[in-house]
């Protein structure tokens, strides 16, 4: 009986052990299972996300070098148009004059 608790007693410990091993077995699953996730991740953000940043970044890029040259043109212009208000002010003034 003694010999036969003994091997019972093996043998739970064995079940015991085998659980454990069934854990840490269902661990690395996860941690295999996660690494390839992040290696799909890794070609998602390579191949479509990062293109389309440098998509976004070079439309605006252009668009503010574009934006900026613009205002530029823009001050010109609102200098030249003073200019042209006061010349037709001036103008204005000497027809009136010779109206008189």
């Amino acid at each position: 009986i003694d010999e036969l608790i003994e091997k019972t007693s093996k043998i739970d410990e064995l079940i015991e052990k085998t659980n454990k091993i069934d854990a840490l077995v269902e661990k690395v699953s996860k941690i295999d299972a996660l690494e390839e996730r992040t290696s799909r991740i890794e070609l998602l953000l390579e191949n479509d996300v990062l293109p389309r940043l440098q998509n976004i970044e070079a439309c605006y890029t252009s668009t503010y070098r574009r934006y900026v040259s613009e205002v530029e043109r823009m001050d010109a212009l609102q200098a030249d148009m003073d200019i042209v208000k006061k010349v037709v002010a001036e103008h204005s003034a000497k027809f009136q004059r010779l109206a008189l």
